[in-house]
């Protein structure tokens, strides 16, 4: 009996020992499938990381080629702003007035402008138009409020700088002269002498 003991024992011990060698590798074929997820899903968000940087790095691309002048430009304006003050400066001065040679000189400078407004258009930078325009502060900034009975309020009676745009792109603002209803002098005067 001591044998059939012996014989079942290691025959239990014998099929503990397969059964433990089998779980292992159920287990490790668990583990691998794991794994091959886990990688599968770092190789996919990798790929997707790859693709939004690739988009990112094509948008600064091609902002850098729209709007890489834009600097230079903007202090480009200051050349167009000083040709235009300096022809109504001349028009203006009256021993210059007597100068034969006056209109041929800004005759020069309206050429000189007129080359400078081309090359800006070429480069896709035009002038805000504010003749009758209503304001937009967008576009425009309020430099001065101009009492009229004629025009709406918040219509631009008045351009003191240019603006610009550099395609969509605000470039320089235009300052402006804004309408306002005229106020009643009248009416306030009738209201201090009843305060008083």
């Amino acid at each position: 009996m001591s044998e059939n003991n012996q014989k079942k024992s290691e025959n239990l011990n014998k099929n503990e020992s397969e059964k433990e060698s089998v779980k292992p590798e159920v287990q490790e074929e668990k583990s691998l499938e794991e794994k091959f997820a886990e990688s599968e899903d770092k190789l996919l968000r990798s790929l997707a990381e790859t693709e939004n940087q690739r988009r990112r790095f094509e948008k600064e691309i091609q902002d850098a080629f729209e709007f890489g002048s834009f600097n230079f430009a903007k202090e480009s304006l200051a050349i167009l702003d000083n040709l235009e003050r300096a022809k109504l400066a001349m028009k203006n001065d009256e021993t210059l007035k007597e100068n034969k040679d006056l209109d041929k000189f800004l005759e020069n400078i309206t050429i000189i402008e007129k080359d400078l407004i081309s090359i800006f258009e070429k480069n896709r930078i035009k002038k805000i138009d504010t003749k009758s325009k209503k304001f937009d502060p967008n576009l425009h900034q309020a430099m001065t409020e101009i009492e009229d009975e004629n025009s709406d309020t918040g219509t631009i009676l008045q351009e003191v700088q240019a603006g610009y745009m550099i395609g969509e792109r605000l470039l320089r603002p235009a300052l402006v002269g804004v309408a306002k209803k005229k106020t009643v002098k009248k009416e306030e005067n009738e209201d201090k002498k009843e305060d008083k």
